[in-house]
């Protein structure tokens, strides 16, 4: 309503800017004439010559003013002229009505009035949204539900920040809409305003296992193990760590995590078979584990000073011989010096794997568009060539450009 006051104001204004000055044209027009004029200079002059003859000053009065008549006769015009006629105030309407329609027209075309409109209706139905999120029996939120609920969620957040509640709701609705960089920076805030509270812990924790990022997947680990220390039985808990360790390749912490939720569950839990399998997968994962190549990447001073804000680490190792990658890997553009590493779940082909190579050469570029094909202006950094055990460090630095 205020909003459209202002509007209707503004429209007041502008008609105002526009009318007014032509009607008070009209209104000086009638004000005075010429012979208006010199009817006024006659009678201040004939006041004068009253006043010098009564000090002695003149002394032929008469004559002066037989003059002073003869002008003003000389001064009247041989044809009247017909006064200005006055602007008719509705011969302005046309222009106040173009006017308001044009300004209105700009608006509705520029102004986003449809994505107001979208979003006063979002923070209608927050209630309503909110109300089916607490309640598990109610029907599940659509995509566009979830998406109007995280505009919903912000909205509230700009008059009340220091609501945990609602930053983890919009995180949780980040997750659902598989938006990483949403979903992080609200649980990092929540976890900012209660660090000691579990479930922002838990919440914050799991984004950042998610995250391709992995200095992300270290903190992760990082919080997971502190909440383990203090709540061995916490079955989420264990689960995520779990799920976490598998993810960094730390298959004997994935294993023991598992282990330790056996224990906790009941006989007839259906995770079990689940969890079983799992331990038989890390198992199997870490018989392969033997055989793994450790790369560390550096930039050049050049490289550091260009690095794009977004972009993808695009690796890849060959025998030296053949131009064809062994294994490949790509990650999101992080922070330097990254280190990362290569195994057999690397690998192009089957019949080519990692392990069976015994001498590697490393090629490292930053893909600013994520392509597989080198585009111009991508720095890369090639390793030498050097013998391969499975156990040895590549190292390789960004200091060349695609022409």
């Amino acid at each position: 309503m205020a909003f459209w006051l202002i509007i209707i104001v503004l429209l007041v204004g502008a008609a105002a800017l526009l009318v007014v000055p032509a009607m008070r044209q009209g209104k000086e027009s009638e004000a005075a004439s010429r012979d208006t004029l010199n009817k006024a200079f006659y009678q201040d002059r004939l006041s004068e010559l009253e006043q010098d003859e009564e000090q002695g000053v003149v002394a032929e009065r008469p004559e002066l003013v037989k003059e002073l008549q003869q002008n003003l006769l000389n001064d009247i015009p041989g044809q009247q002229q017909e006064p200005a006629r006055p602007i008719n105030r509705w011969a302005l309407l046309p222009g106040v009505v173009v006017l308001v329609v044009v300004a209105v027209g700009f608006y509705l075309k520029t102004g986003g009035l449809a994505q107001v409109t979208a979003w006063h209706q979002v923070e209608s139905q927050m209630p309503e949204l909110r109300a089916r999120v607490a309640n598990e029996r109610a029907a599940p939120l659509s995509m566009e539900e979830i998406a109007r609920l995280g505009l919903g969620l912000r909205t509230a957040l700009q008059a009340d920040d220091r609501n945990i509640n609602d930053w983890m709701m919009l995180g949780r609705v980040g997750m659902a809409l598989n938006n990483a960089t949403t979903a992080t920076q609200a649980f990092a805030q929540a976890y900012r305003l209660d660090p000691s509270n579990m479930e922002v812990r838990l919440g914050y924790a799991e984004v950042l296992t998610r995250s391709g990022d992995p200095e992300d997947n270290k903190q992760a680990t990082e919080m997971l193990r502190k909440m383990v220390a203090e709540d061995h039985t916490n079955l989420r808990v264990l689960s995520l760590l779990a799920f976490n360790s598998f993810e960094q390749g730390d298959f004997q912490q994935a294993i023991g995590a598992w282990q330790v939720m056996l224990k906790l569950l009941p006989a007839d839990d259906q995770r079990i078979e689940v969890i079983k399998r799992s331990i038989e997968q890390a198992k199997v994962q870490v018989g392969a584990e033997t055989v793994k190549l450790i790369v560390n990447v550096t930039l050049s001073p050049e490289a550091a000073k260009a690095l794009p804000q977004q972009g993808t680490l695009v690796v890849s190792v060959t025998d030296g011989v053949n131009p064809v990658p062994i294994a490949v890997k790509q990650l999101p553009l992080s922070r330097f010096p990254l280190s990362f590493t290569l195994d057999d779940s690397n690998a192009m082909m089957p019949e080519r794997l990692l392990s069976t190579q015994k001498q590697v050469k490393v090629h490292v570029r930053i893909s600013q568009d994520g392509l597989a094909t080198p585009q111009a202006g991508d720095w890369f950094g090639d390793s030498a060539l050097q013998t391969f055990s499975g156990k040895e460090q590549v190292s390789v630095q960004l200091d060349k450009q695609v022409p």
